[in-house]
């Protein structure tokens, strides 16, 4: 199926690693023109050599300052006139295996400030473009720990709950000027993160191998699979894309069947 995005440009966050770099890939596979921003440049500049046939303008951007996010959305505009679409990847995970009482204030309100005010920067500085031409699709990755929550990882947890709200009260707000906004949310997605802290750390509070840990978290899943990077862009693409033109506001799970079974 043909996606029609050749030409249209899509600001991602977060692109120089993981799920975030295979979601620049995609869209720059499927013809976008791309503002790749982040606060560390020196970390995005491999990925958009890594893509010689794309248009990319990198630009440094710290999420969560507004005014940083203005001022990226000014320089997406200089350089190709308008901005289609916005792909919130960036994020963090906050503290893990700590209970909520064990969670230090410092540590939450980092990562509520990552998770929840980056993409409302983001959102609130593309969105009057948006408006103005009647049409725009945002994209926010969230996870499904702000779905159903998870015991452990109740910062992050509360971020992501957080980022459905903003997600869907602005669907409401943007929806009348034709602007889609929808959250995909990845369950536990396979690369780096997860197999240094998720993995390890079960590994060692339950005293079994890393491999187990693995085949322990793949279990409760429905198809009995851990996500990968791909599965996340495809459904990024999807939501950017008019094919789901009529589909605004909501959480789409990419997890194997978790957050929704």
């Amino acid at each position: 199926m043909d996606l029609q995005l050749a030409g249209r440009v899509a600001v991602i966050t977060g692109p120089a690693k993981g799920m975030g770099a295979a979601i620049t890939a995609a869209f720059a596979a499927e013809g976008c023109r791309l503002v790749l921003a982040g606060r560390d440049v020196a970390a995005i500049e491999p990925v958009a050599a890594s893509l010689p046939d794309s248009e990319i303008l990198i630009t440094p951007c710290d999420l969560t300052d507004a005014a940083a996010c203005e001022a990226m959305a000014a320089a997406a505009l200089a350089g190709f006139g308008q901005i289609d679409i916005l792909v919130n990847v960036a994020g963090g995970s906050g503290p893990i295996g700590k209970t909520g009482w064990q969670t230090t204030p410092e540590e939450f309100d980092e990562i509520v400030r990552l998770n929840m005010a980056g993409c409302f920067h983001t959102m609130r500085a593309v969105l009057p473009g948006m408006i103005a031409r009647k049409s725009g699709k945002i994209v926010n990755v969230g996870g499904t720990f702000g779905i159903r929550g998870r015991a452990g990882r109740m910062a992050y947890s509360a971020s992501k709950w957080g980022l459905r709200g903003i997600t869907k009260s602005m669907a409401l707000e943007a929806g009348p000027y034709g602007i889609n906004i929808n959250c995909v949310a990845p369950g536990m997605v396979d690369g780096p993160r997860f197999r240094t802290k998720v993995v390890a750390e079960m590994a060692k509070r339950l005293g079994i191998s890393e491999a187990d840990a693995v085949s322990r978290h793949a279990g409760e899943y429905a198809l009995r699979r851990i996500t990968v990077d791909q599965d996340v862009a495809n459904a990024c693409l999807f939501l950017a894309s008019d094919v789901s033109r009529q589909i605004t506001g909501v959480d789409l799970p990419v997890d194997g069947g978790w957050a929704a079974l």
